[in-house]
């Protein structure tokens, strides 16, 4: 039998055999293998690995799988921009002629002169009259537009205007170009509405020119697009940023002095109205329709009621307006012929007014102080906190410049002006031929007073702001 190290020479000795485990059994220690050796290691193992030597034509026959991916969110896309400005054109004229043609049909129907032919083309014919369009009948031209019906058809387009925004994915973009493209869109596509609608009503007792139709509805097309365009994309406040202050202000203050103005005129009017109540009703029971036919006539003359506070407007400034060839209606004369027996006109005046005519005066210098005084509150507090400071409100900030509040109440006179003569063009118009064909106040006229009035009460009224009331500081007491 062999010698083996556990029993060295076959020994049965316990000690001989615990000296040979002793030179086996030996401590191990780590041997500390160097960066050097590692690398010459990698090295050598890269050598020795085998090369595979890729064929491209096999490759190629060789069925492919396509590994799925994680889907990525799609991105929202807006609608094409000629699906857009269609639908939306469509969508606002239909929503405001279809009112009329339904309020003139059930008229029609209850009087006996029913038919959806009829109904349908004496409801595009107020409509195009709503746009300032004018009608050719039997008793001449009717070019008096019912405003209200003008202020829907506006309201409306800049909804339109909005949406075509939101649609082309332009919202809060703020870009001009964006802005642009759909008001221009809007505003030939709307020409193109109101070219088809004259083109359809002419010729049926009725008499349109299809060109002067095109253009009206061009231009409030574009203006009603403009807005709602111009808020969609927030380039209202790109094109703020590029405007001097003092502009900005002026034209702000100006336009709010004006129609603080024709509010002051909508108060005088009613008011006026409501005293003469009785006679309104006396004018409204000589109608002998029946009820559908009264109704007609008091709707009439709800359409005309923001040409009424227009007039009113003109009244307190001091030109007047008139009703008819040759006739005059302001605070110092008071001469006309033979009216219409219309409900709205119960509230004329009987005579030129008294000392109340010089209390009446003082109503345009008031709505141009309150705006005055408006534009210091909102230089000294924002725009959101124009009347009371509140968090964020900018109440610790200095006072505003003598220079700006200056500079921007001297350019609010002009700006309520060219607003306050634009708004009596449009407010009056001719009702047939003969003695009707002048009705409405004179617009040189009406501007240049309220440019001046509205120039000295702004002033005025932001003078006083800035002096006499002393600003409350956010978080103050009371």
């Amino acid at each position: 039998m062999p010698s083996t190290t556990d029993r060295p020479g076959g020994s049965e000795d316990p000690f001989a055999v615990a000296e040979a485990l002793k030179s086996v059994v030996r401590d191990t220690e780590a041997l500390d293998v160097s960066a050097e050796r590692a690398a010459t290691d990698a090295a050598e193992a890269a050598e020795n690995r085998d090369t595979i030597v890729v064929d491209e034509a096999m490759l190629a026959r060789h069925e492919t799988v396509r590994v799925p991916t994680q889907r990525r969110p799609s991105e929202r896309r807006g609608a094409p921009l000629p699906v857009a400005v269609l639908f939306a054109t469509l969508w606002a004229a239909l929503l405001t002629y279809l009112p009329v043609a339904a309020v003139l049909g059930l008229a029609r129907t209850l009087e006996g002169a029913g038919g959806l032919a009829g109904a349908m083309h004496a409801g595009a014919a107020a409509w195009l009259l709503g746009h300032g369009v004018p009608i050719g009948t039997s008793i001449g031209s009717l070019g008096l537009a019912p405003l209200l019906l003008t202020v829907l058809v506006l309201g409306r387009l800049n909804r339109a205007g909005l949406h075509v925004t939101r649609a082309i994915g332009a919202r809060r973009s703020g870009s001009i170009r964006s802005a642009a493209l759909v008001t221009v869109s809007v505003g030939l596509s709307y020409a193109m509405v109101g070219a088809v609608t004259a083109h359809l009503v002419d010729g049926r007792g009725t008499h349109v020119s299809t060109t002067r139709a095109a253009l009206h509805f061009l231009v409030l097309g574009l203006f009603g697009a403009l807005i709602g365009a111009l808020r969609g994309s927030d380039a209202v406040t790109t094109l703020a940023r590029r405007v001097p202050p003092a502009l900005r202000h002026g034209v702000r203050t100006g336009t709010v002095a004006a129609f603080l103005m024709v509010g002051a005129g909508a108060a005088v009017g009613g008011l006026s109205i409501a005293l003469g109540g009785g006679d309104a009703a006396k004018i409204i029971s000589a109608y002998h329709t029946g009820v559908a036919g009264q109704a007609g006539i008091t709707l009439i003359s709800v359409a005309y009621a923001a040409n009424a506070a227009i007039w009113a407007a003109a009244y307190l400034l001091g030109p007047g307006f008139a009703l008819g060839t040759g006739s005059a209606i302001r605070l110092t004369e008071v001469s006309v012929g033979d009216l219409p027996t219309v409900p709205l006109l119960a509230g004329l005046p009987n005579g030129p007014m008294g000392s109340a005519g010089g209390l009446l005066l003082l109503l345009p210098v008031i709505a141009g102080g309150v705006a005055g005084w408006g534009l210091t509150q909102r230089l000294r507090y924002g725009r959101a906190h124009a009347w009371r400071p509140g968090e964020g409100s900018g109440a610790d900030a200095p006072e505003p410049a003598w220079s700006l509040l200056f500079g921007a109440s001297l350019l609010a006179g002009p700006v309520t002006g060219l607003v306050m003569a634009a708004l009596a063009w449009c407010s009056g118009g001719p009702v047939g031929g003969g003695r009707l064909a002048e009705i409405g106040p004179a617009a040189v006229q009406v501007g240049v007073v309220a440019a001046i009035v509205a120039a000295v009460s702004v002033l005025g009224g932001a003078a006083a702001a800035r002096a006499f009331n002393a600003p409350r500081r956010a978080g103050a007491r009371k």
